[in-house]
């Protein structure tokens, strides 16, 4: 059976260093990693590096329900390319890419079987567009 590939993308109006810095650094990802304004993400951790683990813990606001959203880095190409494995062993890969109206980051991931594809893309889509506000405007 083939996989469900979703791909969701965003250009952000920053730059690199700054694009990356916000991406991949736990004092950032806690401030942007969520997909709506009653959840948020009260722990990241970020071992940034071919075999190393990241993990977040996202929750619901009023504590009602909260997971953990873990992985291990496949790939890490400073300001171009991560790409990881998540806990349930879908692929993930997401790209940096300088562009003349900022940085174009394009996400494509594995589609997990429990909710609908187009739930997953836009959930993801909310979080990218999170990062992309959280990164214009600090």
């Amino acid at each position: 059976m083939s996989k469900t590939i979703i791909t969701i993308k965003a250009i952000v109006n920053s730059q690199i260093s700054k694009v990356w810095d916000f991406w991949t650094s736990p004092v950032h990802i806690i401030k942007w990693n969520h997909a709506s304004d009653d959840w948020h993400t009260t722990t990241a951790t970020n071992d940034l590096k071919v075999g190393g683990k990241f993990s977040s813990r996202m929750e619901a606001k009023d504590g009602s329900l909260g997971f953990d959203f873990w992985g291990v880095y496949d790939e890490v190409v400073t300001n171009k390319k991560i790409a990881y494995t998540l806990s349930d062993e879908r692929k993930v890969g997401v790209t940096f890419t300088e562009k003349d109206n900022g940085v174009e980051i394009i996400s494509m991931f594995e589609a997990e079987n429990e909710n609908p594809v187009e739930m997953q893309k836009e959930g993801w889509q909310m979080i990218l567009n999170n990062f992309k506000k959280y990164t214009e405007t600090n």
